[in-house]
């Protein structure tokens, strides 16, 4: 019996599977609106003929110039959400869950005309400096995020992701090295998501679990190590997270004194570790695009569930193929008029 292949429960969210196709930008949103395209159609919907258990679509911003590039997918109108209805509708048609994550760039807003951030610092040295945001504006952007959530639910999705990785805005205001703040903001490191954690909750119905993508750790010169991140991670799970998508790095130019493995799997133990110290199940990433190593990290405990994403980009059917390789049983999953092929 493959792992990969077992079915999963978190209150209401039911997968059919154990495998996730993470957020992964398409910087190909319909002009330069936000809105989804027919690309995005094909992109998600094949993957959900696929047999993916879980798709979390696209970092999906909450105003414009929340985006990195003019290209990348929002979501801050009815207009927004009826386009994500149609291709969630039909990725779920075909037996996999929807989930999407909700986020704002911050300093990483290549397009924005001025990129804001909870400090003025800049990503490398040379380059522009952000704006600060005042204490105001931070504020009114924990209710953009509440908006973006009341019309992500409206879309019909099954879960909700919030990104809190990779050196994305809340990943900057629980870093001491990018958050210089003396406002309340600035002396409690996790306060910004804890308010944006609770914003989102307030609009998603009972039973619908909330995720949470993290860098556990950063790779910048004076970047944080686990136990800082641990710390943040447990006042998250305090104010609603359910379940915590563990990555790493992403904050900016990587330093001198710790890099990135970069090798198949190189991100299992900082997802074991989130899992058995905060007591939540976590859902790994990194490179586990080999079938017998996904299943692997469910067996041995290190994930409740495995995210594969360069290996679903070059191939829509991963999980199929993943779950033969595995000793699963991919017929099942497949649709009818693929079935004889397995």
């Amino acid at each position: 019996m493959s792992a990969l292949g077992e079915s999963y429960r978190l209150q209401d969210l039911s997968l059919r599977n154990r495998i996730v196709m993470p957020p992964m930008c398409q910087y190909s949103a319909s002009g330069k609106d936000g809105i989804p395209t027919e690309w995005h159609r094909i992109h998600y919907v094949s993957r959900a003929v696929g047999g993916t258990g879980l798709i979390i679509m696209e970092m999906t911003n909450i105003e414009p110039d929340g985006r990195i590039t003019d290209h990348c997918l929002g979501l801050w109108s009815q207009a927004h959400a009826e386009a994500f209805a149609a291709i969630i509708r039909e990725c779920q048609s075909y037996g996999a869950k929807v989930g999407i994550q909700i986020a704002h760039a911050g300093r990483k807003a290549e397009d924005a005309q001025q990129p804001v951030a909870p400090s003025a610092v800049p990503i490398a040295p040379g380059t522009a400096a952000p704006r600060a945001l005042s204490t105001a504006e931070v504020e009114a952007m924990v209710e953009r995020f509440r908006e973006s959530a009341r019309l992500a639910v409206a879309a019909g999705v099954d879960t909700i992701e919030l990104h809190g990785a990779h050196g994305y805005l809340i990943h900057q205001f629980h870093s001491p090295a990018l958050n210089r703040r003396d406002d309340a903001y600035g002396q409690e490191s996790s306060r910004f998501g804890v308010e944006v954690i609770r914003a989102v909750k307030s609009q998603m119905p009972a039973g619908m679990p909330l995720l949470m993508r993290l860098s556990a750790v950063e790779y910048m010169d004076g970047g944080y190590e686990e136990e800082h991140m641990l710390r943040v991670a447990a006042d998250y799970k305090a104010a609603g997270v359910d379940m915590f998508h563990i990555s790493s790095g992403g904050e900016g130019p990587v330093g001198s004194k710790r890099q990135p493995a970069n090798t198949p799997g190189y991100q299992l133990p900082f997802a074991r570790r989130f899992r058995e110290e905060l007591g939540l199940p976590v859902i790994a990433v990194g490179l586990l695009d080999d079938p017998a190593l996904a299943n692997r990290a469910l067996e041995e405990g290190d994930a409740d569930l495995v995210a594969v994403g360069r290996g679903m980009l070059r191939d829509p059917y991963w999980a199929l193929h993943a779950l033969a390789a595995t000793g699963g049983a991919p017929a099942e999953l497949a649709p009818r008029q693929y079935r004889r092929a397995f």
